[in-house]
């Protein structure tokens, strides 16, 4: 069996990757994929911890989580989609569409 501490240590290399890919790239497309992976790191935590305790909870909670993360990606696809039919770039330095 894999310990608990596997877990905690692969979901912490994955928010600290996403971490990077935030705080490093500028495109849009990669930001939001790095958000992705900055939530679904806790995920891999809650599953460990709900199937090391044997309750259904830490499941659930990731359950609402990916749902909240698609919402969350389909509306930054959105926000791709109409500021690329206006622009070439979707360098997040070069968008002040959004701006007043």
């Amino acid at each position: 069996m894999i310990p608990l501490s596997a877990y905690v240590a692969v979901s912490a290399v994955l928010f600290i990757t996403g971490l990077l890919g935030v705080l490093i790239r500028r495109n849009f497309i990669v930001l939001l994929r790095a958000r992705w992976i900055m939530l679904n790191a806790p995920n891999i935590t809650l599953v460990a911890f709900s199937h090391y305790l044997e309750s259904m909870a830490g499941q659930l909670v990731a359950l609402f989580v990916i749902a909240i993360a698609a919402g969350e990606a389909a509306v930054g696809l959105a926000i791709i989609i109409v500021v690329f039919r206006g622009k070439i770039s979707t360098n997040v330095d070069e968008m002040n569409l959004l701006k007043w």
